[in-house]
Protein backbone atom coordinates (compact mmCIF):
# COMPACT_ATOMS: atom_id res chain seq x y z
CA UNK A 1 0.00 0.00 0.00
CA UNK A 2 1.40 3.38 -0.58
CA UNK A 3 2.78 5.52 2.52
CA UNK A 4 0.88 8.10 4.24
CA UNK A 5 2.26 11.51 3.43
CA UNK A 6 3.15 13.13 6.66
CA UNK A 7 1.49 16.91 6.03
CA UNK A 8 -2.02 14.63 5.83
CA UNK A 9 -1.66 13.29 9.35
CA UNK A 10 -3.24 16.47 10.56
CA UNK A 11 -5.75 16.58 7.93
CA UNK A 12 -7.01 13.00 8.41
CA UNK A 13 -6.41 13.36 12.36
CA UNK A 14 -10.51 13.06 13.00
CA UNK A 15 -11.21 9.89 13.99
CA UNK A 16 -8.36 9.25 15.82
CA UNK A 17 -8.82 12.24 18.20
CA UNK A 18 -12.38 10.88 18.38
CA UNK A 19 -12.44 7.37 19.01
CA UNK A 20 -9.98 8.16 21.07
CA UNK A 21 -6.73 6.63 19.68
CA UNK A 22 -4.56 9.74 20.00
CA UNK A 23 -4.13 12.15 22.88
CA UNK A 24 -4.20 15.88 20.76
CA UNK A 25 -0.33 16.68 21.33
CA UNK A 26 0.54 13.46 20.09
CA UNK A 27 0.21 14.05 16.49
CA UNK A 28 3.32 16.25 16.68
CA UNK A 29 5.27 13.01 18.01
CA UNK A 30 4.12 11.04 15.72
CA UNK A 31 4.55 13.54 12.63
CA UNK A 32 7.70 11.58 11.64
CA UNK A 33 6.57 8.48 11.30
CA UNK A 34 5.44 6.88 8.39
CA UNK A 35 2.05 5.10 8.49
CA UNK A 36 0.65 2.76 6.05
CA UNK A 37 -2.16 4.70 4.19
CA UNK A 38 -5.75 3.34 2.66
CA UNK A 39 -5.58 2.24 -0.91
CA UNK A 40 -8.39 4.41 -2.34
CA UNK A 41 -7.70 4.23 -6.00
CA UNK A 42 -11.07 2.08 -6.98
CA UNK A 43 -14.51 1.85 -5.18
CA UNK A 44 -13.12 -1.44 -4.45
CA UNK A 45 -9.82 -0.59 -3.00
CA UNK A 46 -11.76 1.84 -0.44
CA UNK A 47 -14.22 -0.42 0.44
CA UNK A 48 -11.87 -2.76 1.59
CA UNK A 49 -9.23 -0.76 3.29
CA UNK A 50 -12.53 0.61 5.06
CA UNK A 51 -13.61 -2.46 6.22
CA UNK A 52 -10.29 -4.06 7.36
CA UNK A 53 -9.74 -1.23 9.28
CA UNK A 54 -12.63 -1.03 10.97
CA UNK A 55 -12.11 -4.78 11.63
CA UNK A 56 -8.55 -4.66 13.12
CA UNK A 57 -9.42 -1.43 15.15
CA UNK A 58 -12.79 -3.60 16.68
CA UNK A 59 -10.07 -6.62 17.47
CA UNK A 60 -8.29 -3.85 19.74
CA UNK A 61 -12.00 -2.91 21.03
CA UNK A 62 -12.45 -6.61 22.33
CA UNK A 63 -9.18 -6.98 24.05
CA UNK A 64 -9.76 -4.06 26.24
CA UNK A 65 -12.37 -1.59 27.33
CA UNK A 66 -9.59 1.92 26.25
CA UNK A 67 -7.18 1.59 23.58
CA UNK A 68 -3.22 2.76 23.88
CA UNK A 69 -2.97 6.17 22.74
CA UNK A 70 0.23 6.24 22.31
CA UNK A 71 0.85 3.30 19.98
CA UNK A 72 1.72 4.20 16.35
CA UNK A 73 -0.13 0.84 15.06
CA UNK A 74 -3.54 2.43 16.27
CA UNK A 75 -2.98 5.55 15.08
CA UNK A 76 -2.50 4.13 11.56
CA UNK A 77 -5.33 2.05 11.91
CA UNK A 78 -7.70 5.30 12.56
CA UNK A 79 -5.86 6.85 9.74
CA UNK A 80 -6.45 4.31 7.47
CA UNK A 81 -10.58 4.46 8.44
CA UNK A 82 -10.60 8.34 7.94
CA UNK A 83 -8.55 8.05 4.88
CA UNK A 84 -11.55 6.69 3.01
CA UNK A 85 -14.05 9.30 4.27
CA UNK A 86 -14.55 12.71 2.45
CA UNK A 87 -14.74 15.12 5.32
CA UNK A 88 -14.48 18.65 3.44
CA UNK A 89 -17.77 19.72 4.05
CA UNK A 90 -18.06 18.97 7.76
CA UNK A 91 -17.98 22.11 9.55
CA UNK A 92 -14.74 22.39 11.61
CA UNK A 93 -15.23 23.03 14.29
CA UNK A 94 -16.92 19.26 14.74
CA UNK A 95 -14.55 17.85 11.66
CA UNK A 96 -13.08 15.49 14.21
CA UNK A 97 -16.00 14.33 15.96
CA UNK A 98 -18.40 13.98 13.12
CA UNK A 99 -15.74 11.81 11.35
CA UNK A 100 -15.55 9.11 13.90
CA UNK A 101 -19.40 8.43 14.37
CA UNK A 102 -19.76 8.81 10.78
CA UNK A 103 -17.16 6.01 9.97
CA UNK A 104 -18.57 3.82 13.15
CA UNK A 105 -22.37 4.38 11.60
CA UNK A 106 -21.03 3.20 7.87
CA UNK A 107 -19.38 -0.02 9.48
CA UNK A 108 -22.63 -0.85 11.55
CA UNK A 109 -24.65 -0.19 8.13
CA UNK A 110 -22.34 -1.91 5.73
CA UNK A 111 -22.45 -4.67 9.12
CA UNK A 112 -26.20 -4.97 8.11
CA UNK A 113 -26.05 -4.88 4.29
CA UNK A 114 -25.54 -7.51 1.58
CA UNK A 115 -22.54 -6.72 0.28
CA UNK A 116 -21.72 -8.03 -3.49
CA UNK A 117 -18.53 -10.00 -3.84
CA UNK A 118 -15.38 -8.17 -3.89
CA UNK A 119 -15.29 -9.31 -7.98
CA UNK A 120 -18.13 -7.44 -8.95
CA UNK A 121 -16.53 -4.15 -7.16
CA UNK A 122 -15.30 -2.29 -9.29
CA UNK A 123 -11.18 -1.99 -9.26
CA UNK A 124 -8.63 -0.20 -11.54
CA UNK A 125 -8.89 -2.51 -14.19
CA UNK A 126 -12.52 -2.72 -14.43
CA UNK A 127 -12.68 1.31 -14.57
CA UNK A 128 -9.95 1.30 -17.31
CA UNK A 129 -11.98 -1.35 -19.07
CA UNK A 130 -15.06 0.66 -18.84
CA UNK A 131 -13.76 4.57 -20.29
CA UNK A 132 -11.72 5.34 -17.59
CA UNK A 133 -11.62 7.29 -14.69
CA UNK A 134 -13.66 10.33 -15.94
CA UNK A 135 -16.64 8.46 -17.21
CA UNK A 136 -16.51 6.57 -14.09
CA UNK A 137 -17.25 9.35 -11.06
CA UNK A 138 -19.32 7.42 -8.50
CA UNK A 139 -20.65 4.20 -7.51
CA UNK A 140 -23.64 3.21 -5.22
CA UNK A 141 -23.37 -0.12 -3.18
CA UNK A 142 -25.93 -2.07 -4.19
CA UNK A 143 -28.84 -2.23 -1.34
CA UNK A 144 -27.69 0.99 0.64
CA UNK A 145 -27.76 4.63 0.04
CA UNK A 146 -23.86 4.65 0.25
CA UNK A 147 -22.20 6.00 -2.38
CA UNK A 148 -18.14 6.12 -3.11
CA UNK A 149 -17.17 9.14 -5.74
CA UNK A 150 -14.20 10.33 -6.96
CA UNK A 151 -13.06 13.42 -5.45
CA UNK A 152 -12.13 16.12 -8.43
CA UNK A 153 -10.36 19.02 -6.46
CA UNK A 154 -8.45 19.53 -3.05
CA UNK A 155 -5.39 16.92 -1.08
CA UNK A 156 -7.53 13.67 -2.12
CA UNK A 157 -8.11 14.78 -5.40
CA UNK A 158 -8.99 11.85 -8.26
CA UNK A 159 -9.35 9.03 -4.81
CA UNK A 160 -12.50 7.44 -4.31
CA UNK A 161 -13.84 8.47 -0.82
CA UNK A 162 -17.09 7.94 0.82
CA UNK A 163 -19.32 10.91 -0.88
CA UNK A 164 -20.14 14.14 0.96
CA UNK A 165 -23.56 13.24 0.93
CA UNK A 166 -23.15 9.78 2.67
CA UNK A 167 -20.97 11.20 5.22
CA UNK A 168 -23.82 13.84 5.57
CA UNK A 169 -26.44 11.52 6.47
CA UNK A 170 -24.52 8.48 7.72
CA UNK A 171 -26.35 8.83 11.03
CA UNK A 172 -29.33 9.09 9.48
CA UNK A 173 -28.63 5.63 7.34
CA UNK A 174 -27.90 3.88 10.30
CA UNK A 175 -30.86 4.98 12.62
CA UNK A 176 -33.10 3.18 9.63
CA UNK A 177 -30.98 0.09 9.73
CA UNK A 178 -29.97 -0.65 13.24
CA UNK A 179 -33.35 -2.89 13.50
CA UNK A 180 -31.64 -5.31 11.22
CA UNK A 181 -29.52 -8.12 12.36
CA UNK A 182 -25.88 -8.64 11.42
CA UNK A 183 -25.42 -10.38 7.87
CA UNK A 184 -24.01 -13.35 8.44
CA UNK A 185 -21.56 -14.45 5.41
CA UNK A 186 -19.42 -11.98 3.39
CA UNK A 187 -16.61 -9.33 5.38
CA UNK A 188 -16.18 -9.83 8.92
CA UNK A 189 -18.61 -7.89 11.10
CA UNK A 190 -18.01 -5.54 14.07
CA UNK A 191 -21.11 -6.18 16.54
CA UNK A 192 -21.85 -3.89 19.06
CA UNK A 193 -19.19 -1.16 17.00
CA UNK A 194 -21.44 1.57 17.53
CA UNK A 195 -22.28 0.93 20.95
CA UNK A 196 -18.63 0.96 22.46
CA UNK A 197 -18.06 3.91 20.39
CA UNK A 198 -20.94 6.19 22.03
CA UNK A 199 -20.30 4.55 25.92
CA UNK A 200 -16.56 3.53 26.14
CA UNK A 201 -13.80 6.20 28.11
CA UNK A 202 -10.23 6.79 26.57
CA UNK A 203 -8.16 6.32 29.57
CA UNK A 204 -7.92 2.94 31.66
CA UNK A 205 -8.05 4.88 34.90
CA UNK A 206 -11.69 5.67 33.98
CA UNK A 207 -12.72 2.29 32.07
CA UNK A 208 -11.76 0.56 35.23
CA UNK A 209 -14.07 2.97 37.29
CA UNK A 210 -16.99 2.60 34.42
CA UNK A 211 -16.52 -1.19 34.54
CA UNK A 212 -17.94 -1.33 38.08
CA UNK A 213 -21.12 0.76 37.00
CA UNK A 214 -24.52 -1.08 36.32
CA UNK A 215 -25.11 -1.40 32.55
CA UNK A 216 -27.93 0.61 32.05
CA UNK A 217 -25.61 3.54 33.66
CA UNK A 218 -22.79 2.15 31.58
CA UNK A 219 -24.44 1.93 28.35
CA UNK A 220 -27.93 3.23 28.78
CA UNK A 221 -27.74 6.71 26.86
CA UNK A 222 -30.14 9.84 27.65
CA UNK A 223 -30.49 12.22 24.76
CA UNK A 224 -28.11 10.38 23.23
CA UNK A 225 -25.28 10.57 25.69
CA UNK A 226 -24.32 7.88 27.88
CA UNK A 227 -26.13 7.97 31.57
CA UNK A 228 -22.78 8.05 33.46
CA UNK A 229 -20.96 10.97 31.32
CA UNK A 230 -23.79 13.20 32.58
CA UNK A 231 -22.61 14.16 35.64
CA UNK A 232 -18.87 14.88 34.71
CA UNK A 233 -20.18 17.07 32.05
CA UNK A 234 -22.50 19.34 34.33
CA UNK A 235 -19.51 19.77 36.71
CA UNK A 236 -17.30 20.53 33.92
CA UNK A 237 -19.78 23.19 32.52
CA UNK A 238 -19.97 24.34 36.45
CA UNK A 239 -17.01 24.90 36.91
CA UNK A 240 -16.21 26.36 32.96
CA UNK A 241 -18.64 28.93 33.45
CA UNK A 242 -17.66 29.71 37.34
CA UNK A 243 -13.87 30.41 36.61
CA UNK A 244 -14.81 32.81 33.67
CA UNK A 245 -17.91 34.80 35.34
CA UNK A 246 -14.60 35.03 38.42
CA UNK A 247 -12.30 36.59 35.80
CA UNK A 248 -14.14 38.94 33.97
CA UNK A 249 -15.16 39.74 37.63
CA UNK A 250 -11.44 39.86 38.89
CA UNK A 251 -10.88 41.82 35.34
CA UNK A 252 -13.72 44.60 35.90
CA UNK A 253 -12.42 44.93 39.08
CA UNK A 254 -8.73 45.81 38.49
CA UNK A 255 -9.53 47.95 34.99
CA UNK A 256 -11.61 50.39 37.57
CA UNK A 257 -8.46 50.37 40.12
CA UNK A 258 -5.71 51.53 37.52
CA UNK A 259 -7.57 53.06 34.56
CA UNK A 260 -6.37 56.52 34.10
CA UNK A 261 -4.10 55.92 36.65
CA UNK A 262 -1.18 53.64 35.60
CA UNK A 263 -0.89 53.05 32.30
CA UNK A 264 1.83 49.60 32.08
CA UNK A 265 -0.73 47.86 35.15
CA UNK A 266 -3.63 48.63 32.85
CA UNK A 267 -2.39 46.91 29.72
CA UNK A 268 -1.30 43.91 31.83
CA UNK A 269 -5.20 43.26 32.41
CA UNK A 270 -5.69 41.93 28.98
CA UNK A 271 -4.06 39.24 30.49
CA UNK A 272 -7.43 38.04 32.23
CA UNK A 273 -9.43 38.24 29.22
CA UNK A 274 -7.34 36.03 27.07
CA UNK A 275 -7.31 33.58 30.14
CA UNK A 276 -10.83 33.79 29.96
CA UNK A 277 -10.78 33.03 26.39
CA UNK A 278 -9.12 29.88 27.01
CA UNK A 279 -11.44 28.30 29.00
CA UNK A 280 -13.93 27.28 27.01
CA UNK A 281 -11.43 25.25 24.78
CA UNK A 282 -9.85 23.80 27.91
CA UNK A 283 -13.87 22.75 28.53
CA UNK A 284 -13.73 21.35 24.98
CA UNK A 285 -11.11 19.31 25.49
CA UNK A 286 -12.24 18.05 28.76
CA UNK A 287 -15.79 16.91 27.80
CA UNK A 288 -14.22 15.61 24.47
CA UNK A 289 -10.97 13.41 25.76
CA UNK A 290 -11.83 12.71 28.91
CA UNK A 291 -15.54 12.39 29.27
CA UNK A 292 -15.45 11.44 25.80
CA UNK A 293 -19.36 13.11 25.09
CA UNK A 294 -20.52 11.52 21.38
CA UNK A 295 -23.34 12.44 19.23
CA UNK A 296 -24.93 15.60 19.24
CA UNK A 297 -24.47 16.32 22.94
CA UNK A 298 -21.19 17.14 21.73
CA UNK A 299 -21.86 18.63 18.57
CA UNK A 300 -24.02 21.18 20.73
CA UNK A 301 -20.93 21.32 23.72
CA UNK A 302 -18.45 21.96 20.83
CA UNK A 303 -20.79 24.72 19.22
CA UNK A 304 -21.80 26.64 21.98
CA UNK A 305 -18.00 26.23 23.72
CA UNK A 306 -16.22 27.46 20.14
CA UNK A 307 -18.94 30.14 19.98
CA UNK A 308 -18.05 31.34 23.46
CA UNK A 309 -14.78 31.42 22.53
CA UNK A 310 -15.36 33.43 19.63
CA UNK A 311 -17.22 35.89 21.77
CA UNK A 312 -14.34 36.26 24.23
CA UNK A 313 -11.97 36.92 21.42
CA UNK A 314 -14.01 39.62 20.11
CA UNK A 315 -13.62 41.10 23.71
CA UNK A 316 -10.13 40.68 24.08
CA UNK A 317 -10.20 42.22 20.41
CA UNK A 318 -11.57 45.47 21.96
CA UNK A 319 -9.50 45.87 24.76
CA UNK A 320 -6.48 44.95 23.37
CA UNK A 321 -7.17 47.79 21.06
CA UNK A 322 -8.37 50.13 24.19
CA UNK A 323 -4.87 49.40 25.29
CA UNK A 324 -2.53 50.22 22.31
CA UNK A 325 -4.47 53.36 22.02
CA UNK A 326 -3.87 54.21 25.85
CA UNK A 327 0.09 52.76 25.49
CA UNK A 328 0.29 55.29 22.56
CA UNK A 329 -1.37 58.42 24.13
CA UNK A 330 0.99 57.94 27.51
CA UNK A 331 3.64 58.70 25.19
CA UNK A 332 5.63 62.39 26.51
CA UNK A 333 4.90 63.74 22.93
CA UNK A 334 1.21 63.24 23.52
CA UNK A 335 -0.86 65.54 25.12
CA UNK A 336 -3.30 63.05 26.82
CA UNK A 337 -6.25 65.86 27.09
CA UNK A 338 -5.79 66.66 23.33
CA UNK A 339 -7.66 65.74 20.18
CA UNK A 340 -4.97 64.03 18.79
CA UNK A 341 -5.39 61.46 22.07
CA UNK A 342 -8.66 61.35 21.13
CA UNK A 343 -7.85 61.30 17.68
CA UNK A 344 -5.96 57.97 18.61
CA UNK A 345 -9.18 56.34 21.00
CA UNK A 346 -11.29 56.93 17.91
CA UNK A 347 -8.85 55.17 15.84
CA UNK A 348 -8.08 52.36 17.56
CA UNK A 349 -11.94 52.01 18.07
CA UNK A 350 -12.33 51.66 14.36
CA UNK A 351 -9.44 49.22 13.86
CA UNK A 352 -11.13 47.24 16.46
CA UNK A 353 -14.16 47.08 14.88
CA UNK A 354 -12.70 45.69 11.56
CA UNK A 355 -10.73 43.26 13.32
CA UNK A 356 -13.63 42.21 14.77
CA UNK A 357 -15.40 41.85 11.97
CA UNK A 358 -12.64 39.72 10.55
CA UNK A 359 -12.79 37.23 13.70
CA UNK A 360 -16.50 36.85 13.48
CA UNK A 361 -16.26 35.95 10.06
CA UNK A 362 -13.48 33.42 10.35
CA UNK A 363 -15.39 32.30 13.39
CA UNK A 364 -18.67 32.13 11.34
CA UNK A 365 -16.80 29.84 9.08
CA UNK A 366 -15.03 27.66 11.45
CA UNK A 367 -18.52 26.73 13.11
CA UNK A 368 -20.00 26.03 9.37
CA UNK A 369 -21.36 29.11 8.25
CA UNK A 370 -20.52 29.76 4.49
CA UNK A 371 -18.73 33.32 4.47
CA UNK A 372 -21.10 34.10 1.55
CA UNK A 373 -24.22 34.03 3.91
CA UNK A 374 -22.28 36.03 6.55
CA UNK A 375 -20.79 38.70 4.00
CA UNK A 376 -24.40 38.78 2.54
CA UNK A 377 -25.82 39.19 5.68
CA UNK A 378 -23.66 41.48 6.62
CA UNK A 379 -23.95 43.69 3.58
CA UNK A 380 -28.55 43.40 4.09
CA UNK A 381 -27.63 44.01 7.28
CA UNK A 382 -25.27 47.33 6.59
CA UNK A 383 -27.76 48.76 4.24
CA UNK A 384 -30.76 48.84 6.66
CA UNK A 385 -28.50 49.78 9.73
CA UNK A 386 -27.13 52.72 7.58
CA UNK A 387 -31.04 53.66 6.44
CA UNK A 388 -31.82 53.07 9.99
CA UNK A 389 -28.90 55.18 11.78
CA UNK A 390 -28.63 58.03 9.69
CA UNK A 391 -28.43 60.50 12.49
CA UNK A 392 -25.61 58.45 13.39
CA UNK A 393 -23.90 59.19 10.47
CA UNK A 394 -24.07 62.23 10.46
CA UNK A 395 -23.01 62.70 13.70
CA UNK A 396 -20.07 60.08 12.59
CA UNK A 397 -19.46 62.39 10.28
CA UNK A 398 -19.54 65.73 12.23
CA UNK A 399 -17.09 63.81 14.92
CA UNK A 400 -14.62 63.85 11.76
CA UNK A 401 -15.01 67.65 11.04
CA UNK A 402 -14.40 68.17 14.61
CA UNK A 403 -10.98 66.42 14.45
CA UNK A 404 -9.98 68.13 11.23
CA UNK A 405 -11.59 71.93 12.75
CA UNK A 406 -10.35 71.11 16.63
CA UNK A 407 -12.49 73.93 17.62
CA UNK A 408 -11.16 72.59 21.12
CA UNK A 409 -10.22 69.89 23.45
CA UNK A 410 -10.72 67.99 26.39
CA UNK A 411 -9.83 70.38 29.01
CA UNK A 412 -10.86 73.58 27.56
CA UNK A 413 -13.72 75.55 28.95
CA UNK A 414 -16.32 76.26 25.91
CA UNK A 415 -19.58 78.59 25.40
CA UNK A 416 -21.56 76.82 23.17
CA UNK A 417 -25.39 78.17 22.66
CA UNK A 418 -26.53 78.39 25.85
CA UNK A 419 -23.78 76.15 27.71
CA UNK A 420 -21.05 77.11 29.67
CA UNK A 421 -18.91 74.79 31.01
CA UNK A 422 -15.50 72.38 30.54
CA UNK A 423 -15.12 69.39 27.63
CA UNK A 424 -14.88 66.35 29.73
CA UNK A 425 -14.86 63.68 26.72
CA UNK A 426 -14.88 63.42 22.75
CA UNK A 427 -16.39 60.48 21.70
CA UNK A 428 -17.27 58.65 18.60
CA UNK A 429 -21.02 60.17 18.75
CA UNK A 430 -21.13 63.03 21.31
CA UNK A 431 -19.04 65.27 23.53
CA UNK A 432 -19.80 65.14 27.36
CA UNK A 433 -19.16 69.05 29.00
CA UNK A 434 -19.27 69.49 32.79
CA UNK A 435 -20.97 72.76 33.21
CA UNK A 436 -20.36 75.47 35.73
CA UNK A 437 -22.87 74.45 37.51
CA UNK A 438 -21.29 70.96 37.61
CA UNK A 439 -24.21 69.46 35.79
CA UNK A 440 -22.90 67.45 33.03
CA UNK A 441 -24.55 67.81 28.99
CA UNK A 442 -24.08 65.37 26.70
CA UNK A 443 -23.64 67.73 22.55
CA UNK A 444 -24.19 65.64 19.45
CA UNK A 445 -20.61 66.14 17.53
CA UNK A 446 -22.82 66.88 14.28
CA UNK A 447 -24.75 69.89 16.15
CA UNK A 448 -21.09 71.36 17.35
CA UNK A 449 -19.46 70.88 14.06
CA UNK A 450 -22.27 73.13 12.71
CA UNK A 451 -22.79 76.02 15.57
CA UNK A 452 -20.57 78.58 16.85
CA UNK A 453 -18.31 77.64 19.32
CA UNK A 454 -16.46 80.31 21.90
CA UNK A 455 -13.33 78.74 22.87
CA UNK A 456 -13.04 80.62 26.67
CA UNK A 457 -9.67 78.13 27.41
CA UNK A 458 -7.52 79.56 24.77
CA UNK A 459 -8.09 83.59 24.91
CA UNK A 460 -4.93 85.44 25.01
CA UNK A 461 -6.07 87.60 28.30
CA UNK A 462 -9.02 88.72 29.85
CA UNK A 463 -10.69 92.28 29.25
CA UNK A 464 -12.32 94.31 31.70
CA UNK A 465 -14.44 97.40 30.70
CA UNK A 466 -16.02 99.07 33.51
CA UNK A 467 -17.47 103.28 33.74
CA UNK A 468 -16.44 105.15 36.62
CA UNK A 469 -19.43 107.71 36.97
CA UNK A 470 -18.84 110.79 39.54
CA UNK A 471 -21.44 113.42 40.30
CA UNK A 472 -22.42 116.56 37.69
CA UNK A 473 -21.24 119.17 40.43
CA UNK A 474 -17.77 117.34 40.69
CA UNK A 475 -15.31 120.49 40.36
CA UNK A 476 -13.13 119.98 37.05
CA UNK A 477 -9.74 119.58 38.92
CA UNK A 478 -11.44 116.48 40.98
CA UNK A 479 -12.26 114.86 37.78
CA UNK A 480 -8.87 115.59 36.05
CA UNK A 481 -7.43 113.97 39.55
CA UNK A 482 -10.07 111.08 39.29
CA UNK A 483 -8.62 110.35 35.61
CA UNK A 484 -4.86 110.43 37.13
CA UNK A 485 -5.31 107.81 40.11
CA UNK A 486 -6.95 105.34 37.89
CA UNK A 487 -4.54 105.50 35.30
CA UNK A 488 -1.55 105.77 38.08
CA UNK A 489 -3.19 102.78 39.56
CA UNK A 490 -3.36 100.74 36.22
CA UNK A 491 0.63 101.85 35.40
CA UNK A 492 2.19 98.55 34.96
CA UNK A 493 0.11 96.17 36.97
CA UNK A 494 -0.06 93.15 37.79
CA UNK A 495 -0.85 90.67 34.71
CA UNK A 496 -0.56 93.33 32.25
CA UNK A 497 0.06 92.45 28.44
CA UNK A 498 2.73 95.32 26.95
CA UNK A 499 0.71 94.25 23.91
CA UNK A 500 -2.61 95.57 25.65
CA UNK A 501 -1.40 98.51 27.63
CA UNK A 502 -4.49 99.67 29.98
CA UNK A 503 -6.66 102.62 28.66
CA UNK A 504 -8.30 105.03 30.92
CA UNK A 505 -10.51 108.06 29.37
CA UNK A 506 -13.19 110.92 30.62
CA UNK A 507 -15.86 109.05 28.22
CA UNK A 508 -19.12 110.91 28.62
CA UNK A 509 -21.61 113.24 30.13
CA UNK A 510 -24.66 112.06 30.99
CA UNK A 511 -27.65 113.29 32.69
CA UNK A 512 -26.92 112.58 36.11
CA UNK A 513 -23.19 111.68 36.14
CA UNK A 514 -19.73 112.36 34.28
CA UNK A 515 -18.36 108.65 33.04
CA UNK A 516 -14.63 107.60 33.13
CA UNK A 517 -14.08 104.47 31.09
CA UNK A 518 -11.82 102.20 31.95
CA UNK A 519 -10.17 99.20 30.19
CA UNK A 520 -7.23 96.57 31.29
CA UNK A 521 -6.34 93.21 30.02
CA UNK A 522 -5.07 90.63 32.10
CA UNK A 523 -2.22 87.95 31.26
CA UNK A 524 -2.27 84.77 31.64
CA UNK A 525 -5.93 84.21 31.68
CA UNK A 526 -6.31 82.76 35.09
CA UNK A 527 -9.86 83.55 35.69
CA UNK A 528 -9.53 83.18 39.56
CA UNK A 529 -6.40 85.62 39.51
CA UNK A 530 -8.07 87.81 37.29
CA UNK A 531 -10.99 88.21 39.94
CA UNK A 532 -8.46 89.00 42.72
CA UNK A 533 -6.53 91.50 40.36
CA UNK A 534 -9.82 93.15 39.76
CA UNK A 535 -11.05 93.62 43.78
CA UNK A 536 -7.67 94.98 44.74
CA UNK A 537 -7.48 97.24 41.93
CA UNK A 538 -11.53 98.34 42.98
CA UNK A 539 -10.24 98.89 46.79
CA UNK A 540 -7.52 100.98 45.61
CA UNK A 541 -9.53 103.36 43.86
CA UNK A 542 -11.93 103.11 46.62
CA UNK A 543 -9.19 104.39 49.08
CA UNK A 544 -7.74 107.27 46.50
CA UNK A 545 -11.32 108.40 45.66
CA UNK A 546 -11.66 108.44 49.58
CA UNK A 547 -8.83 110.81 50.47
CA UNK A 548 -9.46 113.01 47.50
CA UNK A 549 -13.46 113.43 49.06
CA UNK A 550 -14.17 111.99 45.33
CA UNK A 551 -17.56 110.55 45.22
CA UNK A 552 -18.99 108.46 43.70
CA UNK A 553 -22.38 108.82 41.39
CA UNK A 554 -25.31 106.40 42.07
CA UNK A 555 -28.00 105.94 39.12
CA UNK A 556 -30.72 107.50 39.95
CA UNK A 557 -34.08 106.61 40.85
CA UNK A 558 -37.38 107.81 41.19
CA UNK A 559 -40.79 105.87 42.54
CA UNK A 560 -44.12 106.98 41.51
CA UNK A 561 -47.50 105.72 42.28
CA UNK A 562 -49.90 105.38 39.38
CA UNK A 563 -52.94 106.85 40.10
CA UNK A 564 -55.03 104.30 38.06
CA UNK A 565 -54.32 101.76 41.23
CA UNK A 566 -53.72 102.38 44.33
CA UNK A 567 -52.29 98.66 44.61
CA UNK A 568 -49.04 98.69 42.10
CA UNK A 569 -46.80 101.38 42.34
CA UNK A 570 -44.55 102.05 39.35
CA UNK A 571 -40.69 102.06 39.87
CA UNK A 572 -38.48 103.97 37.56
CA UNK A 573 -35.09 103.90 37.32
CA UNK A 574 -33.00 105.83 34.74
CA UNK A 575 -30.22 104.15 32.79
CA UNK A 576 -27.17 105.91 31.07
CA UNK A 577 -26.82 103.75 28.04
CA UNK A 578 -23.60 103.75 25.63
CA UNK A 579 -25.41 105.49 23.07
CA UNK A 580 -26.01 108.75 25.00
CA UNK A 581 -29.68 107.86 24.79
CA UNK A 582 -31.55 107.85 28.50
CA UNK A 583 -33.75 104.15 29.34
CA UNK A 584 -36.27 103.46 31.44
CA UNK A 585 -36.27 100.22 33.22
CA UNK A 586 -40.35 99.92 34.47
CA UNK A 587 -41.04 97.25 36.83
CA UNK A 588 -44.75 96.38 38.99
CA UNK A 589 -43.82 95.96 42.39
CA UNK A 590 -46.58 94.55 44.89
CA UNK A 591 -46.92 96.26 47.71
CA UNK A 592 -46.09 95.10 51.21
Amino acid sequence: MPTLRTNRLGRLMPLALACGLLHPGLAAAQSDVELDAADTSSPRATLRSFIDACNELYHLVNVQQYLDTEDPHNLATATRILDCIDTSELPEFAREQRAGEVAVCLKEILDRSQLPPWEAIPDVATIEASGGFENFSRWRIPGTRITIARIEEGPQKHEYLFSTGTVDRAVDYFGDVKVRPYRTDGPEVSPGFYKWYMSMPRHAFIAGAVQWLPDWIRFGRTFGLANWKWPGLLAALVVALALMLAIYFAYFTLVNRVYGKRVFAYCLTIVLPIIAMLIPFLFEHVADHYLVIRGDALYVVSFCANATAILAALFVVFAAGNRIAEGIIASPRINPLGLNAQLIRIGSKLLSVALAVVVFLIGGQYLGIPVATLLASAGIGGVALALGAQDTLKTLFGTLMLMADRPFRVGDRIIFKDYDGVVEDIGLRSTRIRLLSSHQVTVPNDELSRSDIENVARRKCIRRVADIRIPLDTPYEKVQAAVDIVRKQLDNHEGMDPDYPPRVFFLDFVPDAFTIRVIYWYHPPNYWDYLAFSEKFNFAIFRAFAEQEIQFSLPQRVSHTSLASKETPIDVRMVSGADDQTDYETSAVRPR
